[in-house]
């Protein structure tokens, strides 16, 4: 079985060479493994580092280096997908690391089957310091991230959507490209495509990857907000493809509003009964997230920094929203 490994990235210069080390460690047949590096027109080294490693490893069926012109990640997935020659694509975060059974257990899940596997994919620190440990636990806990599978799962079983996903040429053959006006729902709609092609996504807690959580909290804020604008968005385009809790962070910013509305009016009640139940569950789920771990003076901010998580999710939704109500009045 033929495996294509996809890896689109730009500017992750820092990040990349680690997981070209995890993909020259795998223990499947280099004969077996063609590689496409897709640059999405980075502005560091990104593209050199993956020259490089494409003149240093002639020892895969073939390693290429692909331009993204676009610049986005569903339209640097398509580059991949139009240039691939294997029986499998496997598709692999610039921003990860993959243990080096990785290609050979999704190999044994296609080959007992299945059209589509994967399996946990858990976060990881960039740097082993209180502080990235921290964000490591608000990304991590369910109260700061999601209750998706792919997080936490720990049985085998069919679910809705995976993370560094292997797929088998057929699939694709048949649902076609990713929507390229999708800027970070990719992933969810094309799922939901499959899906409904009659493709199952087997996910395999054998399967093992990781991913990087930003190193800042301005950066996972950042993340959050994009997040949330394109969840927004993707109700146009396809609003079967999103799951209710998506919408939380959003109700929560509509919640801040409303009853700040009604306290400013002289009816605190709700906003005293909001906040109190909010900054009761936040402690509490801080409390869950750091019990196990060495104690640090900075855990005491993870209920702020869940705070700044959910706004920071909420707002972008807001903003989406405004945006596709104005994109609606245009359309008319």
């Amino acid at each position: 079985m033929l495996i294509t490994v996809c890896v689109v990235a730009k500017n992750e210069e820092n990040t990349l060479p680690r997981l070209l080390e995890d993909i020259r460690n795998q223990d499947y047949p280099v004969q077996d493994i063609e590689i496409l590096l897709v640059d999405s027109m980075s502005v560091d080294r990104t593209r050199a580092v993956m020259e490089a490693f494409a003149k240093d490893n002639p020892q895969y069926r073939r390693v290429e280096v692909l331009t993204n012109e676009k610049g986005n990640l569903p339209s640097g997935w398509n580059v991949a997908l139009r240039n691939y020659e294997g029986d499998v694509i496997v598709r692999i975060d610039a921003h990860a690391r993959i243990p080096e059974d990785f290609l050979r257990k999704n190999a044994e899940c296609l080959m007992g089957g299945e059209d589509v596997s994967g399996g946990p994919r858990p976060s990881l620190p960039e740097k082993d310091t209180p502080w990235q440990r921290l964000l490591l636990s608000a990304e991590s806990s369910m109260f700061g991230s999601s209750i998706s599978d792919f997080r936490r799962g720990k049985k085998k079983k069919y679910v809705k959507s995976l993370f560094h996903g292997a797929y088998r040429r057929e699939v694709f053959d048949k649902v076609g490209f990713f929507n390229e006006e999708l800027g970070r729902t990719e992933d969810n709609e094309m799922h939901y495509r499959m899906r409904e092609a009659g493709y199952k996504l087997c996910f395999d807690p054998e399967i093992h990857s990781w991913q990087y959580t930003r190193s800042s909290l301005r950066g996972m804020m950042k993340q959050k907000y994009g997040n949330g604008y394109w969840v927004a968005l993707t109700l146009k385009v396809c609003p079967k493809c999103l799951s209710i809790y998506y919408f939380v962070p959003f109700a929560f910013v509509l919640g801040i509003l409303f009853t700040t509305a009604r306290a400013l009016l002289g009816k605190p009640r709700l906003a005293i009964m909001m906040w109190a139940a909010y900054w009761s569950a936040a402690a509490g789920m801080a409390w869950m997230a750091v019990r196990k771990e060495a104690k640090h003076i900075c855990q005491l901010l993870l209920p702020v920094i869940f705070f700044l998580l959910h706004v920071s999710y909420g707002v972008g939704s807001l903003v989406g929203f405004l945006k596709m109500i104005k994109d609606w009045g245009k359309d008319k």
